[in-house]
C-alpha cells in the first residue's frame, strides 16, 4: 500500500462521502506543493506553499467539503484559493455543469495554480482581495473561506445565495473553530461548529 492510498484509507475510516473520497484519489496533491515536497504530498498534514501560505491537511480540506454539502451543478467560490489543490477538488465534486471560482491576492501563487489546472476546464481564478468576493459572478451556492479571519466579511455574506452555505475557520491566529453557517433571511446562522483548526491568516 502506498502512502496516497494510505490517506485514502485514513479518510474513507473517518466516513467521508464516495464523492469527497473519489476527489482525493483523482487529484494528485502531488502537483500541487513545491518539489521539495513531494515526498510528503500524501502525508495529512498542511505543508509550505512559499509567501508564508501552505497547502491544507487533507483531513482538514475533506471536512470543509463536507460541511459544504456539495452537489453537482453548483457555483462555488474558494477564497485564498492559494496553489488550487482545493479548486481541483471541488471541480472533480461539483462536475462539468459546475463552476469553480478563486480568488487569491499573492499573483505568484494564481500563476502556479493556473499551470496546475489546465485540464479543469471549470475552474475561474481571480486575483483580489478575498474579503470583497467577487461580485461580477454572484451569486454563490458555496462559499470557502481557506484562511482565518475573525468573522465572515459583508461582503462574502451579500454574495451568497439564500439558503447556501459558508464554510470558514473563525478565531484568532492561535486556533480556530471551522464554522458551517447557512443564510437564512439574508443573515447567517450557524449550521455546525468544529472546533481545534489552525489556519494562516486571510491576507488583505
Amino acid at each position: 500500500m502506498n502512502q496516497k492510498q494510505l490517506l485514502l484509507k485514513s479518510l474513507k475510516e473517518k466516513g467521508f462521502s464516495k464523492e469527497i473520497l473519489a476527489a482525493f484519489e483523482k487529484v494528485k496533491r502531488e502537483n500541487f506543493v513545491p518539489k521539495n515536497l513531494k515526498d510528503r504530498a500524501y502525508e495529512d498534514t498542511a505543508l509550505p506553499i512559499g509567501f508564508q501560505q501552505t497547502i491544507s491537511q487533507p483531513y482538514t480540506i475533506a471536512t470543509m467539503l463536507s460541511l459544504l454539502e456539495l452537489k453537482r451543478g453548483l457555483m462555488v467560490l474558494e477564497v485564498g484559493s492559494g496553489c488550487g489543490y482545493v479548486l481541483a477538488l471541488l471541480s472533480n465534486i461539483v462536475g462539468k455543469k459546475g463552476k469553480v471560482f478563486g480568488i487569491e491576492i499573492i499573483p505568484e501563487l494564481i500563476k502556479k495554480s493556473q499551470e496546475n489546472l489546465t485540464d479543469c476546464k471549470n475552474i475561474r481564478i481571480h486575483l483580489g482581495n478575498g474579503k470583497l468576493g467577487l461580485k461580477k459572478e454572484v451569486p454563490f451556492d458555496r462559499i470557502i473561506i481557506s484562511a482565518t479571519y475573525n468573522e465572515i466579511p459583508e461582503q462574502l455574506i451579500e454574495q451568497l445565495k439564500e439558503n447556501g452555505i459558508i464554510v470558514a475557520p473563525i478565531g484568532n491566529i492561535y486556533g480556530q473553530d471551522l464554522i458551517a453557517y447557512k443564510k437564512v433571511n439574508h443573515g447567517l446562522q450557524i449550521k455546525e461548529k468544529i472546533p481545534g483548526f489552525i489556519f494562516v491568516p486571510l491576507v488583505d
